[in-house]
């Protein structure tokens, strides 16, 4: 894959209750630029937002890339450095106790984006003081709070 874009995302997800309400936010860096992105769901999981931070991030890649992808989700990054998502296609999105896989749908998006990209995928500390996940962490944290928020006023309306 011949590209001369590099991009480093950061990603983080975050679930008040899981599941219950959700956000995710992502911040794409690259030639000196910033973009921020987030969103949320009013029922989700963790992990849901996880996958979703990285696959809407994915997203925003208009022509292949040579991606750093940092993500403090184990499940997200380990499916990739670990070679579960091989294993799941391989055994028709089987997971090892020949369950079907969680998530399918998010993973199955994120395999066809990531075969877009070169990435490396990189896992991080959470909450570890970096610059970068911290505001993925305190913007995907801002999305569950507006869902909250959204959810009060109609409880009372």
């Amino acid at each position: 894959m011949a590209n001369d874009l590099q991009v480093e995302i950061y990603t983080d997800g975050a679930c008040s209750g899981n599941p219950g309400p959700g956000g995710w936010a992502a911040v794409l860096v690259s030639s000196g630029r910033e973009k921020e992105i987030s969103g949320g769901e009013e029922s989700t999981t963790n992990n849901r937002m996880e996958l979703t931070a990285a696959m809407e991030a994915l997203k925003k890649l208009k022509k292949p890339c040579s991606v750093h992808l940092y993500s403090d989700s184990a499940y997200l990054v380990n499916a990739f450095l670990q070679g579960w998502i091989i294993s799941w296609k391989r055994n028709g999105w089987k997971n090892s106790t020949k369950q079907q896989v969680s998530n399918k749908d998010l993973w199955l998006e994120l395999d066809r984006l990531a075969s877009l990209h070169n990435i490396t995928w990189c896992k991080v500390k959470g909450h570890s003081d970096h610059e970068y996940n911290n505001r993925c962490d305190a913007l995907a944290v801002a999305e569950v709070v507006k869902i909250k928020s959204r959810e009060g006023n109609e409880t009372h309306e």
